[in-house]
Order: C-alpha cells, then structure tokens, then sequence
C-alpha cells in the first residue's frame, strides 16, 4: 500500500512538473496548417461580372415581392431563431457565472436564538449575532480566468449558431415559397393539358360515332386523360405541404395559411461570386461557430492543465455578538474578527486531475477536426452550388427551347388530327411530350432558384463576423460590482 502510494504521488509530482513547463504554451491551435487546406481562389464556374459576396438581404433581389415581408416575418417569428436567441441567452448567463468567480463571496447574517432549560437561574435567555463572512479562492495559474474564456468563447459559439439559424432559415422561408409556387404551376399544367385532352376526347368520340375511328382510338385517349388526372392529387398534396411548412417557418399554425401568387413568372435568382477562399471563413458563420467551440475547447485544455498547481483560498469573518438585547448588538465590545489563508494541493486523487486533462485534451482534438470538415465542407458547398447554378442556368435554356417546340408540335398534330391526316397515336405522343416537358421546365426553373439559395447560404448569407463582433453588445442587464 505505502508504495502504491509513493508511486502515485510521485506520478502527481511529475504532472505537476510537466505542466510547469506547458503552462506558457496557450497559444490556440492553428488547424488548417498544411498545403493546400486553403485553396488559392474558387474553381467552379461563376459570372465574372456579378458582384462579390452576397448582400444581407438578398432574398429581396428575387423579384419576388411577396417573400420581402414573409422573410421579415419569419426573422421575427420563427420558433428555431427564437431557440437560438434563447441559447445566447444562457451563454451570456453562464458567461456571468463564470466571470462571478474572479471576485469574492461576501455574505451578511443576523441572527436572534432563545434557548432555556428547567434550571432556576436563568429560565430562558436571548442571544443576537450579527456578522459578514468573505471568501475568495484562486488557482496560481489562472484556473478561474481560463474558465471565464472558455465561457467567452462558448458565448461567441452561439452568437454564431445564432447567425447560422437565421441565413438557413432564411434560405428554407424562400425554398418553401418557391416550392408552392413551383407546385400551383404544375398543377395549372396538369389542369390545361387535362382539358386539351378532354378537347380530344370529344373529338375522339365524335369520330368513333360518325365510324372515322375505332374504339382503340377512344380507350388510348381516355387512357391518357387519367393518367393526366391521377398526377393532380398528388401535386395539390404537395403544394398544401409546402404551404404548412412555410406557415410553421413563420411562427404560426398552418390552418388557413395562404399566399397570394400562383406561379414562379418573373421570378429570378441574382447573381454572385465569391472572393477568395480565405475571405469565407470570416464569412460563414458555421466556420466562425466551430472555431469559437475549438478555441472554448483550447482553454478548457489550459484550465484542466492548471487543476495540477495549488490554489490560494482566503477567508475572513467580523461580527457583533452574542448579546442579550438586541440594543446592545452592536457594541463595540462584543465586536470581533478572524482572517484566515490556505494554500491548497491536491496529493492524491485517483487520476481525477489526469483524466480531466485527457478528456480536455481529446476533446479538443475532436473540434479540431470538426473545424477542419466544417471549412473543407463549406468549400465544397460553394463549389458545388456555382456548378449547380451554371448547370441548371444551360439546362431551363435547353428545356424553354424544348417545350416551345413541344407546343408547336402539339397544336399542330391536334389540328393534323382534326383533318384526318394522321393516327392518334401520333397525336397521344406529341401531347404526352408537351406535358413532360412543361412539368420538367417548371422543375428546372425551382431547382435553379433551389441552387442559388444554396449559394447564399454557403457564401454566408451576407454575414460577416467582425461586423458581427463590433456590433454585439451583451443582453443581460447585469455587472458583478
């Protein structure tokens, strides 16, 4: 046992030792420190001519006038920003907390007692104390200001996470609004070909009856009016689910939400380009959020290394009393005080001391990791987004130049068809065309306005964090003197 013991505290000694020598080293980690990590400039396709960056309300460069006061009302009402405001909140409380310990306690007490017994002499008696304690205690290497930092930086991780849920709830109120829109369109298009294929029913049957066509003729064409009416349930589902979910994104219940336009018309997504890869990480306030939690983490690793040294514990005490009538409470002969230091060391704990710097030590290893997926994933997001852009910007071009041949190809078969002059089946096909590829453009109209959305948010929505930073002042109506 005694060696057991002997070894253990010589493993203590040899911490504190090492720490001794780490206790300068406090300099935060520098993650993104190897070739390449930052990229010289962004490879993606994008319009040299657009401006840089994006501006904080880009939602109002659509052309959508509707969505103005739908995103101002959801950066008001909706109920995931007002959870964020509410972690910020509790940062800046626990933040209080932590800077409280810096400063002494000091607590007051008055107290009165009436204690007696069976004896004669005295009965009962009375007994007044009034009095103040103080307490303060520090570690030698700053435990209680590296908490108070780690504090800071949690309080800076929120604010972000804060900045993060409103661009991406901005981002979601304008999908979803496009998503409605995109939804009424295809149902007007199921709606329209729906009654040109009624048009050529009655035609059809008109046909069979005077003997020009077959029943063939009549059950293909009736077969392609339900198909076309089976899609219109589904689409009218959608649009209602979009429609709820943009209600919920603005704070309300979604019975009886509604919106007033129809369709994506007149609807176009501004352009941009990013700066320089290096610019994005004051830019994008994931980035900035996971760097705050790595830097949190960093002091956290200095305060657990701090919990090997001593720490300084003072103590004082002065009050009156006892006395026997409260009048003569405060007599200056019944006055009295104590003050008292200790030096504090722990000399055997278990391995408590060494596994808490372990665990601060892995667990900033975690976040250091996680900063460098959060910068490589915003990277690709942005690469990604300006590829989808071009990609989906050359495809409605290829689609509008289909679906207007489509047209004339169906308006003319119909008439065609009218005459006598070919089958139904050229016809059926033609139709069948028109409406695909009037569906498809409508989708590839959304999924553009979709691409440029990921683009603002990946770009960072028009934050930036040294405006951020200058800008913020605390909530909490507090201050510890």
């Amino acid at each position: 046992m005694k060696s057991l013991f002997r070894g253990a505290f010589l493993r203590g000694v040899s911490a504190s030792v090492l720490a001794v020598s780490m206790a300068a080293c406090t300099a935060n980690p520098t993650p993104l420190d190897r070739p390449g990590d930052v990229p010289p400039a962004f490879t993606a396709p994008m319009v040299a001519s657009a401006p840089v960056w994006p501006q904080a309300d880009w939602w109002s460069k659509y052309g959508a006038e509707e969505l103005v006061p739908l995103e101002e009302t959801a950066q008001k009402e909706n109920l995931d920003i007002a959870v964020a405001a509410a972690r910020v909140l509790q940062a800046e409380a626990n933040d209080g907390i932590a800077l409280s310990a810096l400063f002494p306690t000091v607590g007051g007490s008055v107290g009165g007692t009436r204690s007696g017994g069976n004896s004669q002499i005295p009965r009962a008696r009375n007994a007044f104390t009034a009095g103040l304690t103080a307490s303060y205690q520090q570690g030698f290497f700053g435990t209680q200001y590296l908490d108070l930092r780690a504090a800071r930086e949690d309080l800076r991780a929120q604010r972000y996470a804060a900045a993060v849920t409103g661009i991406s709830t901005a981002a979601t109120v304008a999908d979803e609004y496009f998503n409605v829109l995109a939804f009424r369109e295809r149902i007007a298009i199921a709606n329209a070909n729906i009654a040109a294929a009624k048009r050529i029913l009655a035609i059809t049957q008109a046909k069979v009856n005077s003997g020009v066509s077959s029943n063939l003729d009549l059950a293909e064409q009736t077969a392609l009016l339900a198909q076309q009416e089976s899609q219109v349930p589904g689409l009218i589902e959608l649009e209602k689910e979009h429609r709820y979910a943009l209600a919920i994104l603005l704070g309300r219940a979604p019975e009886g939400y509604d919106i007033k336009a129809q369709n994506l018309d007149g609807i176009n997504p501004p352009v941009v380009q990013p700066g320089m890869p290096s610019e994005i990480l004051l830019r994008n306030p994931a980035i900035a959020q996971a760097e705050a939690n790595l830097y949190s983490a960093h002091a956290s690793v200095d305060a657990a290394r701090t919990l090997y040294f001593p720490s300084l514990s003072l103590t004082g005490n002065t009050g009156y009393g006892p006395v026997g009538q409260l009048a003569n409470l405060f007599n200056p002969a019944t006055f009295a005080f104590s003050i008292g230091a200790q030096v504090l060391q722990t000399i055997f704990d278990g391995g408590r001391i060494h596994a808490q710097n372990d665990l601060a030590l892995a667990r900033q290893q975690e976040l250091i990791a996680t900063y460098r997926k959060t910068v490589f994933q915003t990277f690709s997001d942005v690469e990604s987004a300006l590829g989808t852009v071009k990609s989906t910007t050359d495809q409605l071009a290829l689609v509008q130049i289909q679906t207007k041949a489509d047209a004339e190809a169906f308006r003319i078969s119909e008439l065609q068809y009218r005459e006598g002059t070919i089958d139904i089946v050229s016809l059926l096909v033609n139709q069948q065309r028109l409406f695909d590829a009037q569906q498809t453009l409508v989708q590839v109209k959304l999924a553009r306005l979709e691409a440029s959305l990921s683009l603002f948010n990946a770009l960072g929505g028009g934050w930036e964090q040294k405006a951020d930073d200058a800008a913020y002042k605390n909530q909490l109506d507090w201050w510890p003197l």
